[in-house]
């Protein structure tokens, strides 16, 4: 199963919260992972971000981000091209959307997803009016 993992799903994966538990249960289920060409730096904010709150010490920083590399190797990074962007345009002129969360939606559909995994509300009723079929996590 095509499985594309929007930002905030895939940084529960790194980060114990509500859904981590989910997240890995489709990381197993999955035969190809996706995620698109921001999912990284945007996953490595996160975690800075929690650093520099004391949340992580600098160690568990590290470990998590070495592991978030590691993983890396193992996916399918979509890249914003030309009919990425076209997908999301038309996101953004239909839905009301923040343009990263058009993005994801956008290479999900253009990397053809069977499954479009996110944890927001807003994401998550846009990428079902697109066609895509949708896990809450």
């Amino acid at each position: 199963m095509r499985i594309f993992f929007d930002s905030s799903a895939f940084a529960k994966r790194y980060i114990e919260e509500p859904g981590s538990d989910k997240i890995e249960d489709l990381c197993v289920q999955a035969t190809l992972l996706g995620i698109s060409s921001v999912c990284l730096p945007e996953v490595i904010s996160g975690l800075c971000r929690l650093s520099r709150d004391s949340i992580l010490t600098k160690n568990q920083y590290e470990v998590t981000k070495g592991a978030l590399l590691k993983d890396f190797e193992d996916i399918t990074v979509c890249n914003i091209t030309p009919a990425v962007i076209g997908k999301t345009i038309h996101i953004l002129e239909t839905n009301t959307l923040r343009t990263l969360d058009a993005l994801h939606i956008g290479c999900a559909l253009e990397w053809k997803a069977e499954v479009f995994v996110s944890s927001d509300l807003r994401q998550i009723s846009t990428a079902k009016k697109m066609g895509l079929k949708v896990v809450k996590v």
